[in-house]
């Protein structure tokens, strides 16, 4: 795949403007005091992963809704004192998959919770466990389009807000440091960890990797790739839903998010990326109101920096945590 996006001299100070609604902090202060009225009702109990230097407990949250949300929550095994937690969200279909796989970030010395995503999981390789319960008017298939008449109804309200509550769970669980802890993720993933930062300014940091869900109405209009062709074939089916289509996705861009994230962040980005374009993940990155940092990766596509960017990140919990 050749380079298809602005060259990256431009993509350094690309900060387009977008649509973000007068009401935004409000619409998003209201839902998540609505999901705080429910009780966290954390329960974490042993799951068994045959792992001998890594504990692994089956968590269970209330999020959007008080609906329970299923995550993993991983630990060194045999430590006692608190922990720095990286909360760490999903791609796109995936769900939280089984015990035994959450063990790097233990072997590193860290303890991690894995957030389900609700109504994924549909990944051959990463299955979830965690329903969404609610219905919604007819969509393409996946979850881009789920409710998108109405911000209210839409799929990542209750997404973005299951992430800010599993932050609210990581302060609460047994052996973790309330004040480190740092939201992560890839692709869809990354973007619910800036969507994350921003609704919880007081995260201790943010490592979105090739984030997904920025400045969503460029990335449709220029690459063709799944999943932003699922707003595409709505569109085409219903032509004459595009200015509620973009009212409704305007509470959920992630430069609007990233532009209140307030914490330490590194970033990654692809050149070759035709599933989260280049200029989208900078258009958040130029907005992002804390202190930031970016790895590119030129000649890769959406795998992005790969193991290489693992390296990078464990490096950068290592300067910060010890």
């Amino acid at each position: 795949m050749p380079l298809f996006d602005l060259p990256l001299a431009e993509l350094q100070t690309y900060a387009p403007d977008v649509d973000e609604p007068e009401d935004f902090d409000a619409f998003w202060q209201r839902t998540l005091d609505e999901a705080r009225a429910h009780d966290l009702a954390l329960r974490v109990e042993p799951a068994e992963a045959h792992l001998r230097h890594v504990e692994v407990y089956d968590v269970t949250f209330a999020g959007f809704g008080g609906h329970p949300v299923k995550a993993w929550y991983s630990r060194p095994a045999g430590v006692t004192e608190d922990l720095p937690v990286v909360v760490s969200y999903i791609g796109y279909s995936g769900g939280r998959g089984m015990p035994w796989e959450t063990t790097l970030l233990p072997s590193a010395g860290y303890a991690t919770l894995r957030m389900d995503s609700r109504g994924q999981g549909w990944s051959v390789n990463l299955p979830g466990h965690t329903p969404d319960p609610v219905g919604h008017p007819p969509a393409v298939p996946g979850v881009m389009t789920r409710g998108l008449d109405d911000p209210e109804g839409y799929y990542y309200r209750r997404l973005f807000t299951d992430a800010a509550r599993a932050v609210e769970a990581a302060r609460e669980l047994p052996g973790t440091a309330a004040d480190a802890v740092v939201v992560s993720g890839a692709s869809q993933g990354g973007g619910i960890a800036i969507a994350a930062a921003g609704l919880v300014p007081d995260v201790a940091g943010l490592m979105p990797d090739v984030p997904f869900l920025q400045h969503m109405r460029r990335a449709v209009e220029i690459v063709p790739t799944s999943p932003y062709s699922e707003i595409t074939a709505y569109l085409a089916t219903h032509r004459d839903a595009a200015e509620r289509t973009w009212r409704t996705l305007s509470y959920f861009d992630g430069v609007s998010f990233a532009s209140r994230g307030r914490a330490p962040s590194l970033w990654s980005v692809a050149l070759m990326d035709m599933t989260c374009p280049p200029s989208t993940v900078y258009a958040s990155y130029n907005r992002y109101g804390g202190p930031r940092d970016i790895e590119v990766y030129t000649y890769n596509g959406h795998e992005g920096g790969g193991p290489f960017q693992t390296g990078r990140q464990l490096a950068w919990l290592r300067e910060r945590f010890g």
